[in-house]
């Protein structure tokens, strides 16, 4: 929805992807001054806190080629199948990546992680009675990650020295603990 006093005139795009588009988009502000942005269009993800009973969390340690290293992280993934409910894809990305199916899965949040460049929607899920299953890793990087399992509050003390930096794992796992609180 766009805010009173600005129009958008309309889009091109420069760059087109099997998961992305880059766009000049271009816009009228409330002085009637024409301004363009460069857009990265996304279709969106999930990320999935997986809790265990005992407390524990589990979350996988993938190489990020943008970031050229690896990070500690959610199991997430892009909302790349058409037609595809969030919920649905928040539970394959959890067997896909972590080998666990939950008998619970409830949406914490809705985030935007770069709306200055981005319209990138992440829906993060608390999963919850998780059991073990067959995983079914897709592509390079997930064939190659660990899985790593640890207590809630370990993480967030990785969070707080700076051993987790993921935006969307810090804000998954600190509404999980004040959702168990």
């Amino acid at each position: 929805m766009t805010p009173p006093g600005f129009t958008k005139l309309g889009e091109e795009v420069l760059v087109r992807s099997h998961l992305f588009s880059l766009v000049k988009a271009r816009f009228r502000g409330p002085s009637g001054e024409e301004f363009e942005r460069d857009v990265l269009r996304h279709p969106g993800a999930v990320a999935v806190v997986p809790l265990h009973a005992d407390g524990t969390v589990t979350l996988v340690r993938q190489y990020r080629a943008a970031l050229d290293h690896d990070l500690l992280e959610l199991p997430a993934g892009t909302r790349d199948v058409n037609g595809e409910d969030e919920q649905r894809t928040a539970e394959r990305e959890l067997v896909e990546e972590a080998g666990l199916a939950a008998s619970s899965v409830e949406l914490l949040v809705t985030l935007h992680n770069a709306p200055g460049l981005s319209d990138e929607r992440v829906s993060v899920f608390l999963a919850q009675g998780l059991r073990e299953v067959d995983d079914d890793r897709q592509g390079v990087e997930e064939e190659a990650m660990t899985v790593e399992r640890l207590g809630l509050a370990d993480a967030l003390a990785m969070v707080d020295d700076g051993r987790i930096t993921d935006a969307k794992t810090i804000i998954g796992l600190t509404l999980a603990e004040r959702r168990v609180r």
